[in-house]
């Protein structure tokens, strides 16, 4: 096995997915190196939010091979994939609204849990234990990605970007392997979008790898490693963020043909 294939942390070959008769995903790889981030984009429409809800088991694909960290899993159920060390957001941000930012990530950690529904029911000393544990880890992760202060406060009353903060802060007390984003940007300012870069650059350092979808190119461009480009649920790109920005499919499905043409004539005189 080559170093190449030998360092992927996630690969996917073969995957497609179809409602009635629209065809939303045919036939995608794609394969993710440890410590990398990974960029996933296309117009609206152009499967991507398919492509993640296969691989986190929202959807059952129609086929393709799945491995993580090489081994095989089967994306059929949301808490089997995060067991397994894929965590991700959502493009519609998805908290407990009446709870509090802790209580939040408290809930994501508990699917490390190993007390189990008794140990809960009688609270057992082993609970107990890990339940002072899992607020711990729980503060850390605030604190980590800036809105330790904001512990006790209902997710409701955060704000926008603070909400996607917790988002990302739940998703990582799952102890991810992968951390899968999708539309993180959404909504942001200028200034919450350069703290969200380097929040993502930390994680990366950290250990954890990253596959972004953004429709904010140029974040994606910055900030990622390589590029997988969707359209209408083909894979039309992969590459560096360089090789993707001169590809004259991408650049097609982004300005349609006659923007295409006028791209290459500039980039050509």
């Amino acid at each position: 096995m080559s170093a190449h294939h030998a360092d992927a942390l996630l690969h996917v070959s073969g995957v497609s997915k179809r409602f009635g008769g629209l065809q939303a995903l045919n036939d995608v790889h794609l394969r993710i190196q440890r410590g990398q981030v990974y960029g996933l984009i296309g117009p609206n429409g152009a499967g991507k939010t398919t492509f993640f809800n296969v691989i986190t088991g929202l959807y059952t694909p129609d086929s393709g091979k799945f491995e993580l960290a090489g081994l095989a899993y089967k994306p059929t159920a949301v808490h089997e994939v995060a067991r397994a060390g894929i965590a991700r957001t959502f493009q519609n941000i998805r908290l407990f609204a009446d709870m509090t930012a802790l209580e939040n990530v408290m809930v994501g950690r508990h699917i490390r849990s190993g007390s189990g529904l008794l140990g809960a029911i009688f609270r057992t000393r082993g609970f107990e234990r890990e339940e002072v544990n899992i607020t711990r880890r729980a503060n850390e992760l605030l604190d980590y990605v800036g809105i330790g202060h904001l512990g006790d406060y209902k997710a409701r009353t955060l704000s926008y970007g603070d909400q996607r903060r917790l988002e990302i802060a739940r998703a990582l007390a799952t102890e991810p392997l992968l951390l899968a984003l999708d539309e993180p940007a959404a909504g942001m300012n200028a200034t919450e979008k350069v703290e969200l870069r380097a929040l993502i650059e930390r994680i990366r350092t950290d250990g954890v790898s990253v596959l972004l979808i953004e429709h904010d190119v140029k974040l994606v461009m910055g900030l990622c490693d390589r590029v997988t480009v969707l359209d209408y649920g083909r894979q039309i790109a992969e590459g560096t963020p360089a090789d993707v920005q001169k590809n004259e499919k991408v650049i097609e499905a982004y300005l349609g043909h006659a923007g295409a043409k006028t791209a290459a004539e500039a980039t050509a005189s």
